[in-house]
């Protein structure tokens, strides 16, 4: 078993308070979640306005088809225009660690 994990550090554009950044934050979390079916969340910054980090999990048997995946919501992140992503952490876990 291998346990993937994708860590964003993002900026968001124009946001001046909590509720724009939850309308933006959102519906990329709810995408990741659907697209891919993965385990996401908005994980840190939640305080701040123009600042987010989504956390991301993927279990799979398969090395391949966790990179493959982690891979594509990197994408799907990256090519969102209302964030700037700062930042990505990627790590892969096996159940021998």
């Amino acid at each position: 078993m291998y346990v993937g994990t994708l860590s964003f550090d993002l900026l968001l554009g124009d946001v001046h308070s909590l509720k724009e950044k939850r309308s933006l934050v959102r519906p990329i979390v709810a995408e990741l979640h659907r697209k891919y079916a993965v385990s996401v969340a908005e994980t840190g910054h939640q305080d701040l306005h123009r600042r987010t980090e989504i956390g991301l999990a993927v279990v799979s048997g398969d090395t391949e088809h966790l990179t493959d995946v982690l891979d594509r919501c990197e994408r799907l992140v990256a090519a969102r225009p209302e964030v700037e992503l700062l930042s990505v952490r990627r790590r892969l876990h096996s159940d021998e660690d």
